[in-house]
């Protein structure tokens, strides 16, 4: 079990917010989308993201199981994403991933605004076959990460396994998220599937607007 509270200085990024009319809320003028990009000598990537999306996604890391599991996470959060990433995979994935996740979290950030009307809790267990992963997610802004369990084995394809954690790690702490992930099962590449769809399914749930509310979700007035 890991446990991280904060997260280190980050490189300068662009961050661009969209409108479109369709996907404009009764109670905000905010359509919910956003566009971050970020270069460093080791990655250069562009994201967007739609949060009131229908799914669609596309995806380009140079690594096809990434790919996968990033355009997975777009089909179950309902999250029209393009994920655009030229890393220095000649290393290894660590930069690529670690990097695509800061980007997503900032966008995430940007796309949310000021948080008023969401749902803000959501947990979410989700099965592949004999694997299981469980998401409890707080959209509180405070980055906060815990993961349990293991991966079976060390690689999908060309994706490292433990890199799966790391990037749910990333993800909340530049989304400014406090999240709990646990995995269990025999088969890494069911494993890192299932973890993956359940932070989808459950970010999903935590950021949807809930029609009763008009403010921020907290006593304090702003998340």
């Amino acid at each position: 079990m890991r446990t991280l509270v904060n997260a280190g200085a980050a490189p300068a990024t662009t961050r661009t917010h969209l409108r479109s009319p369709t996907l404009e809320r009764d109670m905000s003028d905010a359509d919910r989308t956003a566009a971050v990009s970020r270069e460093t000598s080791e990655t250069t990537i562009d994201v967007t993201l739609a949060i009131d999306g229908d799914g669609d996604a596309a995806v380009d890391t140079g690594i096809g199981f990434f790919d996968h599991m990033l355009e997975a996470f777009a089909k179950h959060g309902l999250f029209d994403l393009t994920v655009q990433c030229d890393g220095d995979l000649h290393i290894d994935d660590h930069h690529t991933v670690e990097d695509v996740a800061i980007v997503l979290g900032e966008a995430f950030v940007e796309a949310l605004g000021d948080k008023r009307g969401i749902v803000r809790y959501a947990d979410r267990k989700v099965p592949l076959d004999e694997a299981v992963a469980s998401v409890v997610v707080d959209v509180s802004g405070r980055p906060y990460f815990e993961f349990s369990g293991d991966f079976s084995q060390p690689y999908v394809g060309e994706f490292t396994s433990h890199m799966a954690e790391h990037f749910a790690m990333s993800l909340a702490m530049n989304a400014g998220l406090t999240l709990h992930v646990g995995v269990e099962g025999d088969n890494a590449h069911h494993e890192v599937e299932a973890m993956f769809k359940a932070l989808a399914r459950s970010l999903d749930d935590a950021t949807r607007v809930d029609p009763r509310r008009s403010d921020t979700p907290s006593t304090k007035g702003k998340l």
